[in-house]
Parts: C-alpha cells; sequence; structure tokens
C-alpha cells in the first residue's frame, strides 16, 4: 500500500488536526493509499489470506453467526485485506486479525455515513465555515474524496472494534468513527477517522458516565 498525497485532503486535515470546543476537542485525518503492494505488503497479504483458509477450513456454515459465506468469496477476502493493510501501514506496531476484525467492519453507504457526520461534526462544521466562508466541510470533503476515489463508485465501510482492540481511541475519547472509502477500479482507499476527546481528562478531571449521559443528550430525538 503506497501512501497517496493530495491537497484538497491536506487542507481538510490542517482544519482537523485539533478543533478545539472548550471542554472538548474534535479531531479528524483523511489518509490515501494505493492498494498497490510495496515492502512487506505482500508477505503479509499471503499472512491474512492464509489465516483466513485455515479459519474457513475449521468453520462450520451451520453457526450463522460465523463469516465463512462472506469471506468464501475472493473478492471480499480481497477487500479485507486492502482494508487490514491500510490499518497496518496506519498503526504497523499493533497485529490486526483478520478474522477477527471482519466481525468490525460494516458496509455502510453515503447517506448512512453524511447522516452521522452531519450529527457528530456539527460543532465542526460551523467552526469550518466560520474560516472559510461559503464553503461547507461536508462538501469540501465530498469534493476531495470525489477527487481521489470517485465517491459515486466507492463501497463504504466502518470500523468500529471493542474498545480495548482500538488501537486508534484516545485517553478521554467521547465517540470516534473511522470509515474506509474503497474504489475497486481504482484500487484506492481512503481511511477517515474522526473523535471527540474530551480536554478535562488533560487537566486532570476524570470522565464518569453522567458525562456520557449529558453528551448523549445531545443527540436525544434525532433520527440515528
Amino acid at each position: 500500500m503506497k501512501y497517496l498525497e493530495y491537497t484538497p485532503l491536506d487542507r481538510i486535515n490542517d482544519f482537523l488536526s485539533h478543533v478545539n470546543l472548550g471542554e472538548r476537542t474534535i479531531k479528524g485525518c483523511l489518509e490515501a493509499y494505493s492498494c498497490k503492494h510495496t515492502g512487506t505488503d505482500k508477505k503479509l497479504s499471503l499472512s491474512l489470506e492464509n489465516e483466513i483458509f485455515d479459519y474457513l477450513g475449521k468453520s462450520s456454515d451451520a453457526d450463522s453467526s460465523s463469516p465463512v459465506e462472506y469471506l468464501m468469496c475472493r473478492s471480499s477476502r480481497k477487500t479485507l485485506i486492502y482494508l487490514l493493510l491500510s490499518l497496518y501501514h496506519m498503526y504497523p506496531d499493533y497485529d490486526f486479525s483478520a478474522v477477527n476484525a471482519h466481525q468490525f467492519f460494516t458496509e455502510e453507504s453515503w447517506d448512512s455515513f453524511k447522516q452521522i457526520f452531519d450529527v457528530y461534526m456539527f460543532e465542526a462544521s460551523k467552526e469550518w465555515l466560520d474560516a472559510n466562508e461559503g464553503s461547507a466541510l461536508l462538501e469540501t470533503l465530498y469534493k476531495a474524496l470525489d477527487e481521489v476515489v470517485k465517491v459515486a463508485e466507492c463501497e463504504i465501510y466502518t470500523y468500529n472494534p471493542e474498545a480495548d482492540a482500538d488501537p486508534f481511541l484516545e485517553k478521554g475519547a467521547i465517540w470516534s468513527y473511522h470509515f474506509f472509502f474503497y474504489n475497486r477500479r481504482l484500487k484506492r482507499v481512503v481511511s477517515f477517522r474522526f473523535s471527540c476527546v474530551s480536554n478535562l481528562v488533560g487537566e486532570g478531571h476524570l470522565l464518569d458516565d453522567s458525562s456520557f449521559d449529558e453528551d448523549g443528550e445531545i443527540f436525544d430525538g434525532m433520527d440515528m
């Protein structure tokens, strides 16, 4: 996987590197990769595929929760491996399991992504508008993604592991999302992770359950 540099992504990354909202900070990062193997990618790709084949050899279709049907499909395995290789490049010290990671990937649509973005990035979008008159953050993001991976042709996935298995989760995280935009024809992947972190943790305050309840009230009554 080769890291790709795109100026439109850099502009958004510069803004989302640190959006301070007082008691909390929103952060985001976009990274683009070509799916062509580089360095140790080929060896890692074979290792991940062997792990999948070992799993398939020991699995039973009788288990309805088993990912056997998905992993039996060659194109599905290929997609999963590309997504995992992207994760390895972003976090090289973490050991991602192909079989376990499959359980954390969910296919999404642009509309479902937009709904999550509109709700959770609402405050960041307001800050962007103040600094960039007449240019909405989501619109700018769409144009940037479209330049790299052609959004209409993309398969969109979320990566949502359990908290103790998430190498990206920061101390004091209030919420966190990680999306992948994969264009099979162009063989490119864009990773977009964005999160909200409490500034109170860094000041020695501890988060308790009530802080999450209060944050949850923001979204009460919204169609999620």
